[in-house]
């Protein structure tokens, strides 16, 4: 950053992330975290500058780490202190209200200029990786069935898209006593806002109470076709998490097993659509 090259040196590197490098750094006794881009992600449907309106505007909602700036694709922002959340603070009903909260307020934002479809960017990662010389899993046909038929259920009851994180994994929240610090958006983009919802429950494995609860404080309403497009969403969120997987097979230079990582959002997937309630669950979102 400009400015900084005699007065500011790198503490270490913070671990967790399986898309880019982060670094912690000191400048004159003020901390920083440095987020190094991974390799052509711009593949993976991020958007760089759409991130940096998107994690601005949630700086500015008290939600979000203060944001220095965009520096040849490196987002600086200030250290926040915090701790891991665990799964099982999405079981307490102070959490989830608070969360809800929070997706409120980021879904109630102006309109961000990056679209981050959650019914289409499968299809997108499949294209790409395609291109990149990856073979694609046999899986993604019939997890492509799976979207289409959720996605046509939702076309029946549409709802206008929301400015959405789009990667709400529990690495990417921070507690500091009663607050919550939400990070990481470089998948924010214009998107369906039970996506937020369903990504959540299903990447911090959230049971069927917890679910509703949270559906419930976030609609602030009591609805069935609410949840169900919650528990869609599941699926939908997996078939995106899969399908990262294996685009990231084809571009990432970390040492990580893609394959692995796909083949299991592949399979929750699937037991998920196999669930007694999905037949019902397609009815009900058609009826929103």
């Amino acid at each position: 950053m400009p400015g900084w090259k005699s007065r500011a040196h790198v503490v270490g590197a913070l671990t967790g992330g399986i898309t880019n490098r982060n670094h912690l750094v000191d400048v004159d006794g003020a901390r920083f975290v440095v987020r190094l881009p991974g390799q052509d992600t711009e593949l993976l449907e991020i958007d760089r500058e759409c991130e940096l309106t998107a994690a601005s505007r949630a700086a500015a909602l008290g939600i979000a780490p203060p944001v220095v700036g965009l520096f040849a694709g490196c987002l600086v922002t200030e250290f926040v202190p915090g701790t891991a959340i665990e799964d099982t603070d999405f079981t307490s009903p102070a959490t989830l209200e608070r969360v809800a909260a929070i997706l409120r307020a980021v879904h109630g934002g102006e309109p961000l200029p990056h679209a981050f479809d959650g019914f289409l960017v499968p299809g997108l990662h499949r294209t790409v990786a395609a291109s990149r010389g990856v073979t694609i899993p046999p899986a993604y046909a019939r997890a492509a069935a799976v979207v289409n038929e959720i996605a046509d259920a939702f076309a029946a009851a549409p709802e206008p898209p929301v400015p959405g994180h789009n990667d709400l994994l529990r690495a990417n929240f921070l507690r500091d006593g009663d607050r919550l610090w939400l990070l990481d958006w470089e998948y924010a983009g214009m998107n369906d806002r039970s996506f937020d919802l369903g990504n959540l429950c299903v990447n911090n494995n959230l049971s069927d109470d917890a679910l509703t609860a949270l559906t419930h404080a976030y609609r602030r309403r009591s609805v069935a076709a609410d949840v169900a497009r919650v528990r869609l969403m599941r699926l939908v969120s997996d078939a995106r998490e899969a399908m990262w997987g294996v685009v990231q097979q084809g571009i990432s230079a970390l040492d990580f097993d893609y394959v692995s990582y796909a083949d299991q959002h592949f399979d929750r997937l699937f037991a998920n659509a196999s669930a007694p309630h999905h037949r019902r669950d397609l009815e009900l979102a058609g009826q929103a």
